[in-house]
């Protein structure tokens, strides 16, 4: 087999030929399309290298890697940089051990620690992996809205049917991202979590396009809740979700899921992805409560001599303390601080 390596050229003809790949391939994902390196770039400053292999002119793999250096974190090169997904995307098996080898490679060019590959099941059961993290909820999404209705369980059905007698409520599509950056950084500042900058929202909203919006709901007027979504072929996502401490008396989360959900149906999307929470955390069981069961999503790593596996994850142990006193920082201290920390997380 004679495979040629290269690095994606920047380039709108070379990015929809690696997007139409991208689709068209089992195990693709929305965390593969090439525009992740220019969000990247844009919101963070970060170098990618988005790894192309081709037979006889023709691509047959990709590996879309984010090269990510901080004093406090370390040098890691992670597929995909910001994203629960990613990885190597091959045709056949000899694709992938051409891509991991490159992988290496640019591991001992960049002097990275580690290589990281995120996605919802392992490939090679040989690499290191860590599964215990996260979890990803998924499921399909009937054609008809009472069918999707009848799927969430009675209790938390009951919910939602109370939330949409609410009149109170109402629902929009915002093209801005100032209010649902304000309910995303209420949040994880209440969580003790480094909150993102505006500007990388702003950023997967302009270059994503139509594959990418933002759902609010309002409380007399007020907004109270709001959810970042991402479409990728047949599939919605809520990914990035906001909300003030009101919104679980006011059931406007609830509303939230279920007007997007209605939204992805009209949209003609017949799958439902909740995307991944920590496990053991208020998240998990919440999109338990819906009916949706967890699977355990794979972070497989490729060691440097003499390095470990790393935890960056919040629930690790050693910065309980850290998330302690974050989730009791001033607002407007947190927003100033967060994006400079977790731009070096990825």
């Amino acid at each position: 087999m004679s495979v040629e390596l290269s690095l994606l050229e920047f380039s709108p003809e070379a990015d929809a030929e690696w997007d139409a790949f991208v689709r068209e391939t089992e195990g693709g994902s929305f965390f593969h399309l090439s525009g992740w390196r220019h969000v990247v770039a844009r919101a963070f400053g970060h170098k990618s290298y988005y790894v192309e292999a081709r037979e006889a002119g023709r691509l047959v793999g990709i590996l879309p890697l984010t090269h990510i250096q901080s004093r406090l974190f370390g040098n890691a090169l992670i597929s995909n940089g910001f994203c629960m997904g990613g990885g190597p995307l091959g045709l056949t098996s000899d694709v992938y051990d051409i891509l991991e080898a490159e992988a290496r490679e640019l591991m001992r060019h960049t002097g990275a620690a580690y290589v990281e590959y995120r996605a919802p099941h392992r490939r090679n059961e040989n690499l290191p992996a860590r599964e215990d993290l996260y979890a990803n909820f998924s499921r399909p999404l009937p054609e008809d809205e009472d069918e999707a209705l009848k799927l969430i369980p009675r209790k938390q059905r009951a919910v939602v049917r109370k939330a949409l007698k609410n009149e109170a409520l109402t629902v929009r599509m915002d093209e801005k991202v100032d209010d649902f950056h304000h309910l995303y950084a209420v949040s994880v500042r209440n969580l003790g979590t480094p909150v993102f900058g505006k500007t990388y929202f702003q950023a997967l909203v302009d270059i994503f396009g139509a594959d990418c919006d933002i759902l609010t709901i309002c409380h007399e007027g007020k907004p109270v809740s709001a959810v970042l979504s991402f479409y990728f072929n047949d599939t919605v996502m809520p990914y990035y979700t906001g909300s003030l401490p009101a919104a679980r008396g006011l059931g406007s989360n609830d509303l939230m899921y279920w007007q997007l959900m209605r939204r992805a149906i009209t949209k003609g999307k017949t799958y439902f992805d909740f995307g991944r929470s920590k496990v053991g955390t208020g998240p998990y069981a919440f999109k338990k409560n819906w009916g949706f069961d967890p699977k355990p999503i794979a972070h497989e790593f490729i060691l440097a001599e003499g390095q470990e596996m790393p935890n960056l994850s919040p629930a690790n142990p050693k910065y309980h303390l850290a998330v302690k006193l974050w989730s009791h920082l001033p607002l407007p201290v947190a927003n100033f601080l967060g994006p400079k920390i977790v731009r070096n997380i990825g």
